[in-house]
């Protein structure tokens, strides 16, 4: 069963105060809190078996090359994989993306091919392919939302042509919290020929993800969106396209073979991921991982719809605040983006803190997708594991405050 006190117990930072009040923290779309298992495992690892991964045969890197290696095939366990061999360590989702746009889009694209987008990605999911019509000369197109920013399909379906190349799309919107219909989506893809690119970080702490399933050919991911550590992140890959391409970064561990006259490359995932890694990161991703599966994915995701229908209804008895996003818990994620009548989002999430409530303001990295619903900043409460109803009561006390100081 669902224990979220016991949750609550395994998160210390939840016991700090701020301006003497508790702790209520709903930032959660920007980063998660680390449970004690993932601190524990990151500290054990620096204290017993700090060592380079691939590069020694002593027992410390031994155990590290083990420890990290067990941690690509978690996280393809954790999505369904068809093998660890598919998982690529990173940084962040980010970078995830940007591995496919120059390993992928600069090698197989080229003038007049086609990327379909949505107005509703986050800039991690735009940029890089605005760069690539710049670089390359490709005819970039963007896939309406409605109001509620729920995708719209007939309009997707029209971008998509025989030119298409790559349909790249949110699996979770960190603005309006929607879950976008990845699988329909890949399906119509697939039918053109075009390949599937799904940015996951939103998605992946709150929904069970299964990339066969959304039979999808690249799905990113972040780690310290999902209870791990900072600067770890990962790319799935379909096996096929990842032989094909190129490496995006080149140096140690990477290679094969390196002679005066050329290299070649290392063997699946290690082709991709060039110099030491983020070592402890990873490791602490698959101990996060643990830490999900240990409650499952399912319950999560009904404690964050209880959550959130009931912050809706709470938000909804006041006039003066505009949620954008749907009014319903059908596909979407606790992310609750607003903005209270008269009031700047810096200063609504300036007002919380004083209360004790770490909340979101500003453009969220997802400009286009804001000025498409009205707005050109707005405060965001997103929800995770540790949240309870008694802090969204606490939430509603500082709404109202604003709307005083405000009306």
């Amino acid at each position: 069963m669902f224990d979220v006190e016991k949750i609550r117990r395994d998160f210390p930072i939840l016991q700090r105060k701020i301006n003497n009040y508790p702790l209520i923290y709903f930032d959660n779309a920007a980063t998660t809190q680390r449970p004690l298992q993932v601190l524990d495992t990151l500290r054990n690892f620096y204290l017993h078996s700090n060592a380079n991964i691939h590069r020694g045969i002593h027992l410390l890197s031994h155990e590290a090359t083990e420890s990290y290696e067990m941690a690509h095939r978690k996280v393809a366990e954790f999505i369904n994989a068809s093998s660890w061999e598919e998982i690529i360590f990173l940084r962040n989702a980010t970078e995830a993306l940007n591995l496919v746009m120059y390993a992928y889009g600069l090698n197989h694209l080229k003038e007049g091919d086609e990327v379909v987008v949505t107005i509703s990605e986050h800039h991690s999911n735009i940029v890089p392919w605005l760069y690539l019509r710049k670089k390359v000369g490709i005819v970039l197109k963007f896939a309406r939302v409605d109001r509620e920013g729920r995708v719209d399909l007939d309009h997707m379906e029209s971008l998509i042509t025989d030119k298409t190349r790559i349909v790249s799309i949110f699996h979770a919107s960190n603005v309006t919290g929607v879950i976008a219909p990845v699988k329909e989506v890949a399906r119509m893809a697939k039918e053109k020929g075009a390949i599937v690119v799904v940015d996951g970080a939103q998605s992946l702490p709150h929904i069970p993800v299964d990339v066969r399933d959304l039979n999808v050919d690249f799905y990113a991911g972040s780690g310290h969106k999902m209870l791990g550590p900072t600067g770890i992140g990962f790319l799935y890959g379909r096996k096929e396209l990842l032989q094909e391409m190129d490496p995006f970064l080149y140096g140690g561990d990477m290679i094969m073979e390196v002679t005066t006259e050329g290299a070649t490359w290392n063997c699946l995932p290690w082709k991709f991921e060039a110099g030491t890694q983020n070592i402890a990161g990873g490791i602490g991703l698959a101990s996060a991982i643990d830490y999900l599966r240990g409650i499952g994915m399912e319950n999560i995701l009904k404690h964050e719809i209880e959550l959130t229908e009931y912050a809706l209804m709470k938000l909804s008895d006041f006039k003066e605040v505009k949620i954008y996003g749907p009014k319903n818990t059908n596909d979407r994620i606790g992310a609750i983006t607003f903005n209270i009548e008269g009031a700047h989002p810096h200063d609504v999430a300036h007002i919380f803190n004083s209360f004790g409530i770490a909340i979101r303001s500003g453009h969220h990295c997802a400009q286009p997708l804001l000025r498409h619903l009205g707005a050109e900043g707005a405060a965001r409460a997103s929800f995770y594991i540790y949240n309870t109803l008694e802090e969204i009561d606490k939430m509603i006390e500082a709404v109202k405050r604003v709307i005083e100081i405000f009306s």
